[in-house]
């Protein structure tokens, strides 16, 4: 773990579940966390529960739909640290629903904010990690991509996108900038809270309350990933309950 210590690293989707979780554990490590996501008040409690415990944080209110939004996040990071070391994109959005029900603002929802946030992210890191020389790209995925079922077409699409790019990102990077793609399966947050369909809603909850895992498990391998030496890649981690199919 002492790779982390001193580590800049900015989160989003930072203000409750996996994203709170990362931010947390990363600051006990000695990293230096620079936090991103739309609820302030939030962010606020984490941040001063994290320097409650002697770690350092701050944060910047983004919205994961707009691109200069990410480009603040990471320039935040640069202006009070002098750089930016990994950049952990977090947040995303879920819609679970037949293709057939048409739920086109759900796929346009899943769109922004799990493809092309991420995208945003990178894109907003990436000029500063070639500066550096150094930089890591940590994506949190999904195992809906790794297995296909119904009700979650768009949703797995979305992540699978996101792991066709990042494949052909680390082919196109010379090493200096690393890239690591982490897939939780049912994990314990609010990730239900926004679906739409009741039926999905309620499937997805009761699943959380029997199987699902603690967000820290999902932190420990972030730290896992960002802590190796700069030789070192991890590419993909699959996460999920023992139990889960």
């Amino acid at each position: 773990m002492q790779n982390i210590k001193g580590k800049i690293v900015a989160i989003t989707g930072a203000s409750s579940g996996m994203g709170k979780a990362i931010a947390i554990e990363l600051a006990k490590n000695g990293a230096k966390v620079v936090l991103g996501a739309r609820r302030t008040e939030q962010l606020q409690q984490i941040v001063d529960e994290i320097k409650s415990k002697g770690g350092e944080a701050i944060f910047a209110q983004i919205d994961m739909k707009n691109k200069a939004d990410l480009v603040r996040l990471v320039n935040e990071a640069v202006e009070q640290h002098g750089k930016l070391d990994v950049i952990v994109n977090n947040a995303g959005a879920s819609q679970l629903s037949r293709i057939d029900e048409l739920d086109i603002e759900g796929w346009e929802e899943m769109i922004d904010v799990n493809l092309k946030g991420v995208l945003y992210g990178m894109a907003a890191a990436i000029p500063v990690f070639k500066q550096q020389q150094s930089g890591h790209i940590v994506n949190i995925i999904s195992t809906s991509g790794i297995k296909i079922i119904p009700m979650q077409g768009v949703y797995a699409g979305t992540k699978n996108a996101i792991r066709t790019i990042a494949e052909a990102f680390r082919q196109e990077s010379d090493g200096n900038i690393r890239i690591t793609g982490i897939s939780p399966g049912l994990v314990k947050t609010d990730f239900a809270n926004n679906i739409k369909n009741e039926e999905m809603k309620t499937a997805v909850q009761r699943g959380m309350e029997q199987i699902a895992i603690n967000p820290i498990a999902i932190a420990n391998a972030v730290i896992y990933a960002v802590s190796q030496p700069e030789d070192v890649e991890i590419g993909d981690i699959v996460i999920r309950p023992s139990k889960q199919n």
